[in-house]
């Protein structure tokens, strides 16, 4: 065979060579990442996929991004309840609490850390938490069983004892709270020690009055009686000395102000000719005694009647007894 006849025996494999690698550049670039496709599962070719372009900043392709997507998703944190707003949003819990009456803010905190208030169904025990104003709110069983055994006591205060905390020279009224002075022994409820922790006035009484004084371990009375917008009625018996005008008088009703606020309107009528009758719808500090001075009047006898719908009675001065189940002020 001659030259020419070599030549062209030996070109006719070069350009099959070069057909096959003129193919096999087209399947890679048909795949995507550049790898040529493998033959099908019965031995044909298939139809190469549809190569995917580069987004425009050169990224990496968009098929393994698609691959990301494909995979499980993380499982999902679970939804907050419906009424829980972050910090800077809705009201506290305990506030609202107190303000229906469930309890008061400082034993709203106490049944939260127990675990014991529920807002929509979901248990919640964070301190601070904020929830929508119109959320359900339910205490558990433990909570109820709890407030069951809170006491309401009623005293009748005598001159000589303070309310509150201690002053030199006075003891607080609530010593007076033991069994030896219990008016209402041989009641559903006799008196135990234990029931005078957290037990604080609901009000006060000075030093120099006597009558009505409310011992409670229920926040719920507390606020009913002395929260900034109780307008629970307060009744006294007032002796006083001094001549007192009629302008004077529909003063003591309304008009009058102490240290720079006005007074809610009053009820202020004479008893007989040494003794007026008072009743008031909140309690400053010496009101009455204060509110008698700024129409020349001295009040030489104090003694509180009534609170709310719960009258002192026969109550013997320094003696106490339990607030009734079927009584409300």
């Amino acid at each position: 065979m001659g030259f020419e006849g070599r030549r062209k025996t030996e070109e006719r494999p070069r350009a099959e060579r070069a057909d096959f690698a003129k193919r096999s550049r087209a399947n890679e670039r048909a795949e995507p990442g550049g790898r040529a496709k493998p033959a099908g599962r019965f031995g044909r070719d298939e139809t190469p996929a549809p190569r995917t372009p580069r987004p425009a900043g050169g990224g990496a392709p968009r098929a393994r991004t698609d691959e990301r997507s494909a995979r499980a998703p993380a499982p999902a944190r679970p939804a907050p309840a419906r009424s829980e707003r972050p910090a800077d949003e809705g009201v506290r819990l305990s506030k609202i609490m107190a303000e229906r009456g469930l309890c008061s803010r400082r034993e709203a905190d106490g049944l939260i850390e127990r675990g014991w208030v529920f807002v929509d169904g979901r248990r919640i025990t964070e301190l601070g938490t904020r929830i929508d104003p119109g959320a359900d709110i339910t205490l558990a069983p433990e909570a109820r069983r709890q407030q069951a055994q809170w006491v309401t006591i009623l005293l009748h205060k005598p001159v000589g004892y303070v309310s509150g905390q201690p002053e030199p020279g006075y003891e607080p009224a609530v010593v007076l709270v033991n069994a030896d002075n219990q008016f209402d022994r041989g009641a559903a409820q006799n008196f135990h020690p234990s029931q005078l922790k957290g037990l604080a006035p609901a009000g006060r009484l000075d030093i120099d009055s006597t009558g009505l004084l409310v011992f409670t371990q229920d926040g719920r009375v507390a606020r009913q009686l002395i929260g900034e917008d109780s307008k629970v009625e307060k009744e006294y018996l007032v002796r006083v000395e001094g001549e007192l005008s009629a302008e004077g008088l529909a003063l003591l009703n309304h008009g009058l102000e102490l240290d720079g606020r006005k007074l809610r309107p009053a009820q202020v009528e004479w008893a007989n000719s040494d003794q007026l009758h008072f009743i008031l719808r909140e309690g400053r500090k010496r009101q009455i005694r204060r509110m008698c001075e700024l129409v020349g009047l001295k009040v030489v006898g104090l003694k509180r009647v009534r609170i709310g719908k719960v009258r002192l009675g026969d109550l013997p001065v320094g003696q106490w007894r339990y607030l009734r189940e079927d009584e409300r002020f």
